[in-house]
């Protein structure tokens, strides 16, 4: 292997990164807000909109993303009434494209996790909210929702993680991400071994700091995992100063 090369081209895949990690933030984000809206409505059992959303996760978590980012970029435009349409300034765009099908991706995954995540939230908590004068969103938003936030972090840390690694498929629409350098740089070189390992190596240090923030997360969310080292120290200094 050629570490000179190497560290070239990694050198020429750093600015693919502020691509990557735009299409994983926003598609998160915007993913979450769906994500929600979708498992309160099936939690609540909304109707239609329950069938709806039922449906609705059941084929994008039953295709692979791939197809799904195929349709979006490629399938859409067979439509007249698409194209000329004001959606049309916006799925011409390879960007604008990858961003739909990730949202729409990561929104149905999200929406199993948060559905879950509700349905786990203790009954009694509820009935106690109730009894205080809490309901509606008020309930939601104090009792139910940290609650579920709790429970649903870990498994929601690994969509993170999963979400960072499917921007790369954003390159197979002419999408200049890590990926997208990396495979042009392949074409230029023929070179693939040095190629990505370096982006392999990108991902790999993304992913990485990503867990390092859920797992703070974690900690901050949950009272019982922080560190009583603190605690022990003001105990032991009271001590200390009683006479």
């Amino acid at each position: 292997m050629d570490f000179e090369f190497l560290g070239q081209t990694f050198l020429k895949l750093l600015p693919g990164i502020p691509v990557t990690l735009e299409l994983a933030t926003v598609s998160l984000l915007l993913g979450a807000c769906l994500a929600l809206v979708f498992a309160v409505i099936r939690v609540r059992r909304i109707r239609p909109l329950n069938w709806l959303v039922i449906g609705y996760v059941y084929v994008f978590r039953g295709t692979p993303l791939l197809v799904q980012l195929f349709i979006i970029y490629y399938g859409l435009a067979q439509f007249p009434e698409i194209r000329n349409s004001f959606a049309w300034t916006y799925l011409r765009e390879p960007y604008w494209c990858a961003l739909l099908a990730l949202v729409l991706n990561t929104a149905a995954y999200g929406s199993e996790i948060l559905r879950g995540a509700l349905l786990s939230v203790p009954r009694g908590q509820i009935m106690a909210a109730q009894a205080c004068g809490m309901s509606g969103l008020l309930l939601f938003r104090r009792i139910s929702f940290p609650i579920a936030l709790r429970q649903a972090l870990p498994a929601y840390g690994n969509e993170f993680i999963l979400m960072i690694k499917a921007t790369s498929l954003a390159s197979l629409v002419t999408l200049a991400d890590v990926t997208g350098i990396a495979a042009r740089i392949i074409a230029e070189t023929y070179r693939p071994v040095e190629v990505f390992v370096a982006a392999g190596t990108i991902y790999l240090t993304i992913c990485y700091g990503l867990i390092l923030l859920v797992r703070l997360a974690e900690t901050r969310l949950n009272p019982d995992q922080r560190d009583p080292a603190p605690v022990a120290r003001v105990g032991a200094a009271r001590k200390e100063v009683t006479p």
